[in-house]
């Protein structure tokens, strides 16, 4: 397995921490949701509830995936990083605006709080773009898989601007239209733009490379990039100046994109030359099945299917969660434990290579607590989908419970690997070097 060259590699305080700020903001958000269950039976904008996406969506997801990016980069374009000062700057304001962010929720605290972490956000963002675009343009050979995470990193950013417009917006109204237009708006764009995008464009890359497996032409992902493009597109168009309404084709043509995915790497398993998938693999394909959820709700929230407002509310909400807690949470759940055990196994014996015995990455985490780990993250989302459409606060407190013993489990392997050093190492001896 190879996920990093290590002639290109950056240094690993560019991408550890962010790893480390992810477990705890996992962590964070799950005792969030453990004293938010009454937020989950009214309108999906409250301000626990918008804490808690922001905690998912930044200090989890995004941090994680800047984190990973950093790393993966070099490998997908085939050069270095452009710059690991500007991915330490990145960290610093993702990391701070995301804390004054989600206070400034948690409280609904609309003052120069919430002004002063959606300028860190967004300056975190422009950051990031530089670095990638940087990163790309100096590349000596460009794929489908880089037009996926450049114009994802610049979909990022256009969220942010959105989101920087509305929290100005709470103290000095100018937006001509009411805060949940534009909410709509920020959260499809994030979601499809940046998320989707992203993951894919990663995902068609790495899912492969650990199958062993050799997919036979990129045709279907050069229809993805198209379809999500082209959806996303029109559906600002159509919800900032048309007004038609009619979501559902667009709706439909990220649908598309996101299958045209998903049937590369149905191609791609059909030549894998791995006999048996990890729990890593077996979480991944899970989250790919998670997909299919939101998929499917996209529809219901983009055509008016006459439901009473109580149960539209619940149906957003179990939309936002199959994304964030569902599809996003299980792939990352996943991949964590494909990716950062090699990124630490090669900083910490990568000078000890050919000279001592090493263990191997797969050695540098607990399996029986991944394994848990997984079993209670699938209880938990079960769990608060089911209390979110029943309207049950118990069942959504015990979703929140599982959740956050997933939280526990996954930091506690993560910080396992984070810590992890060199130690009774045996040189290669003639004696030895067999055993």
């Amino acid at each position: 397995m190879s996920t990093a060259a290590t002639s290109t590699s950056p240094g690993k305080w560019v991408v550890l921490p962010h790893f480390a700020f992810a477990a705890l903001a996992f962590l964070s958000l799950s005792v969030l949701l453990l004293f938010s269950t009454d937020a989950f039976g009214g309108h999906y904008f409250h301000p626990k509830l918008l804490a808690i996406t922001h905690v998912a969506v930044l200090g989890w997801a995004t941090m994680l995936i800047f984190g990973a990016l950093y790393q993966l980069l070099p490998v997908v374009l085939e050069g270095r990083l452009y710059s690991e000062r500007l991915a330490h700057f990145t960290f610093a304001l993702l990391s701070t605006g995301t804390i004054l962010l989600a206070y400034a929720f948690w409280n609904f605290d609309v003052s120069w709080v919430m002004h002063v972490a959606a300028c860190l956000l967004f300056l975190s963002f422009l950051l990031f773009n530089i670095n990638v675009f940087q990163t790309a343009r100096r590349a000596p050979k460009w794929t489908v898989e880089a037009d996926f995470i450049v114009t994802s990193a610049l979909w990022l950013l256009v969220t942010g601007l959105v989101g920087l417009l509305m929290a100005l917006n709470f103290s000095y109204p100018f937006l001509p239209e009411e805060h949940v237009h534009y909410l709509k708006l920020h959260a499809h764009i994030g979601m499809a733009g940046w998320f989707l995008l992203l993951i894919i464009g990663v995902g068609a890359k790495l899912i492969p490379m650990f199958l062993l497996a050799h997919p036979v032409g990129t045709g279907k992902l050069t229809w993805s990039y198209a379809c999500i493009n082209a959806g996303l597109v029109l559906f600002i168009l159509d919800h900032m100046v048309l007004r038609t309404g009619l979501l559902a084709p667009y709706a439909a043509l990220v649908t598309v994109g996101a299958v045209f995915f998903l049937l590369y790497l149905r191609d791609a398993r059909k030549t894998m030359q791995r006999k048996e998938m990890d729990l890593g693999m077996k979480q991944t394909f899970v989250a790919l099945a998670l997909l299919l959820l939101p998929l499917v709700l996209v529809f219901a929230v983009s055509i008016d299917l006459g439901l009473p407002q109580g149960v539209l509310s619940s149906v957003y909400l179990v939309y936002g969660i199959s994304v964030f807690l569902g599809f996003i949470t299980a792939l990352i759940l996943g991949q964590t434990f494909k990716t950062l055990p090699f990124i630490v196994w090669m900083h910490v014996y990568e000078a000890h290579v050919g000279k001592c015995k090493t263990p191997l990455p797969k050695d540098m985490y607990s399996h029986t607590l991944l394994r848990w780990q997984n079993i209670s993250y699938l209880v938990g989302f079960v769990l608060l989908v089911a209390g979110v459409l029943l309207r049950h606060q118990q069942v959504i407190l015990g979703g929140a419970i599982a959740f956050t013993v997933t939280a526990v489990l996954y930091a506690a392997n993560v910080f396992q690997m984070l810590v992890h050093k060199a130690h009774d190492l045996k040189p290669f001896t003639y004696e030895n070097a067999n055993r």
